[in-house]
């Protein structure tokens, strides 16, 4: 009994590995690949690991002035649009659970929709309206294209994180004189700070990695990093070393809020699993 436990629980370590290993391998060859030389990056056959490691790459960076500008864009872009994500999601979320109508209802399933929606249908008449109002290639253009991505997943996810608080502690909190505002507040938003946080790192990751309205609403002020790693693969043919360079470097923040923040992410993500 306890050799077939063993061998069971050694099993599915291996299944693990194997499925780490297939979503690893891209990151690691991309991020090899930027400490190849120029030559070794279109060697015939491809090599794994560089022959003599470079950081020729990473200088080519500091001659495209333009560069640092997308990147503290995107931080810029990201930042903001998980504010105001929060500062809309939150009250949306409380008056749904608390409340409990039946149009609240209906007004959560339809986030779920929204949600479901292919952005490329989103993003189209957004830009006609943005062009219309003169705000393309500004941040509220993009902001608010990020915000119509990270929004309706938000509501949906703090009215999980709501719902396992009980409504006691809110009932308590007005007898002693707080109002609802303040209730949420004081009493509600600490506890679920856990979860609000959650929320506000998949809301950061959804607009920092967005590609889609970044392209349909930025032009030159406004641009991008993702959209600037793109731009060295052109009809010309493809910058591998400086490409996989820039790709490496903007994959770093993702992986430092995965890393710190993993023992929080797990914590809030499983706040609203089970209810109070």
């Amino acid at each position: 009994m306890i050799r077939k436990k063993h061998f069971i629980i050694g099993l599915w370590v291996v299944v693990a590995a194997a499925i780490l290993a297939i979503y690893v391998f891209p990151y690691l060859y991309l991020v090899l690949t930027s400490f190849k030389t120029p030559n070794a990056v279109l060697s015939t056959p491809p090599t794994f690991f560089p022959e003599s490691f470079t950081l020729e790459n990473y200088k080519v960076i500091g001659t495209y002035d333009y560069l640092p500008r997308t990147f503290s864009n995107s931080l810029i872009i990201a930042s903001i649009s998980t504010f105001f994500t929060l500062l809309l999601a939150i009250p949306a979320a409380y008056g749904i659970t608390r409340y409990n109508t039946r149009y609240g209802q209906v007004f959560l399933i339809t986030t779920l929709i929204a949600r479901m929606v292919p952005y490329i249908s989103v993003a189209v008449p957004l830009f006609f309206i943005m062009r219309q109002f003169k705000l393309i290639d500004t941040y509220p253009a993009v902001v608010i294209g990020h915000m119509t991505v990270s929004l309706p997943f938000a509501i949906w996810l703090l009215s999980s994180f709501f719902e396992g608080i009980p409504v006691e502690l809110e009932e308590a909190a007005r007898i002693d004189g707080c109002t609802r505002l303040e209730a949420l507040i004081k009493v509600i938003i600490p506890i679920t700070l856990g979860g609000i946080g959650v929320t506000a790192i998949f809301s950061f990751l959804a607009s920092w990695n967005d590609f889609l309205f970044s392209l349909m609403l930025t032009s030159t002020a406004t641009k991008t990093a993702p959209l600037a790693i793109a731009e060295f693969n052109s009809q010309y043919g493809t910058i591998w070393g400086t490409m996989t360079s820039l790709a490496t470097l903007f994959s770093l923040p993702v992986i430092f809020i995965s890393f710190f923040l993993q023992k929080k992410l797990v914590a809030g993500a499983t706040m609203g699993a089970v209810k109070g």
